[in-house]
C-alpha cells in the first residue's frame, strides 16, 4: 500500500528525518511511536507532500505520491491532524460531510450513499446525538472525534491519524482504537501516531518506533517494545503483562547512572 524509501527531511540546518525506510501493508494498522520531537508528525506530512523531502521517495500503491493528482490523492489518503483547528461555526454533521467532498465534482450535492456514509460514521464515533451542535461549542475530545469522523467518512485506502486519542477519556480512547482496528480489518491501511504503549500493543498489527529522526525498530509489539528499546528511546523502565495477555505499564524514569550501566 505505502512504501517510504530513505526519507531525509531538513528544516533549515537541522536534520529532522534521517534515512527512514517504512512499509505499510493493505489492511494493516501501524502504530507510529516515539518521544516528542522524534519526527512522527513530520513523517506523516512527508506522505501527504506537505513539506519538502530532501532525499528519498514515497510511493502509494506503486505510484510516486507527488505524481498523483491532488483530488485523486485526497480520495486515497485521509488525514487527521494533531490538534486540528476548527474555525467555522458549522454543525458537526456538516463538518463530517466534508469528508465526502473529494468524491464529488464541482457543485455536486451529496448522494443518498454519501449521506448514509456520513450517518454511519456519526453513529460509529458516538456523535449522532451531537450532529446539530456547532463544532466550535464542543469540548476538545468531542472536537477530536468529529475531525476523526470526517477523516473516516472519506473512506480512503490510507488513513493517517496524528494522536487521535490524546485528548479523550479512557472509554472513548478504546472506542476510537476499536474503530481504527475495524477500519483496517476491512482492507484499509492506517498509520496512527500515539504515545500510549498499552493501547499500541493491544490494537496495532505492527509498531514502528522512532527516535531523533530515525526508525529504531519495526515489528510486533513484543519485538519493538522491549526493555532495551524503551530505555534507549524513552529513558523509562516498564512492567509487562503475561505472554498470553501482553500489555505494558510505564513504571519509572531511569536515572542516567542506570542508563550508563545498561550500555
Amino acid at each position: 500500500m505505502l512504501q517510504l524509501t530513505s526519507i531525509h527531511v531538513n528544516l533549515g540546518k537541522q536534520s529532522i528525518l534521517r534515512g527512514v525506510d517504512l512499509q505499510v501493508e493493505q489492511g494493516e494498522l501501524l502504530g507510529l511511536l516515539g518521544p516528542n520531537g522524534a519526527g512522527k508528525s513530520t513523517l506523516l506530512r512527508c506522505i501527504l507532500q506537505l513539506i519538502p523531502i530532501a532525499e528519498g521517495d514515497v510511493r502509494l500503491e506503486g505510484s510516486f505520491v507527488h505524481t498523483i493528482p491532488v483530488q485523486e490523492r485526497s480520495r486515497k489518503i485521509a488525514y487527521l491532524a494533531q490538534h486540528g483547528p476548527v474555525y467555522w461555526p458549522i454543525s458537526v454533521e456538516r463538518l463530517v460531510s466534508l469528508g465526502r467532498f473529494p468524491h464529488l465534482s464541482s457543485w455536486q450535492h451529496l448522494s443518498s450513499q454519501d449521506e448514509n456514509i456520513v450517518e454511519t460514521t456519526l453513529r460509529q464515533t458516538d456523535l449522532w446525538h451531537l450532529r446539530q451542535r456547532t463544532v466550535t461549542t464542543l469540548s476538545g475530545g468531542e472536537r477530536t472525534r468529529t475531525l476523526l469522523a470526517r477523516a473516516l467518512a472519506v473512506d480512503a485506502p490510507l488513513l493517517l491519524a496524528d494522536e487521535p486519542v490524546a485528548a479523550l477519556d479512557p472509554a472513548h480512547q478504546l472506542q476510537i482504537m476499536d474503530l481504527l482496528r475495524q477500519y483496517s480489518d476491512t482492507g484499509h491501511s492506517v498509520i496512527v501516531v500515539m504515545h500510549d504503549l498499552t493501547l499500541a500493543a493491544r490494537y496495532c498489527h505492527r509498531i514502528a518506533l522512532m527516535h531523533e529522526g530515525k526508525l529504531i525498530a519495526s515489528g510486533t509489539a513484543r519485538e519493538v517494545l522491549k526493555a532495551e528499546h524503551l530505555a534507549e528511546v524513552y529513558k523509562i523502565d516498564a512492567r509487562y503483562g503475561p505472554d498470553d495477555d501482553f500489555y505494558i505499564i510505564p513504571w519509572r524514569q531511569l536515572e542516567e547512572r542506570t542508563l550508563k550501566n545498561s550500555r
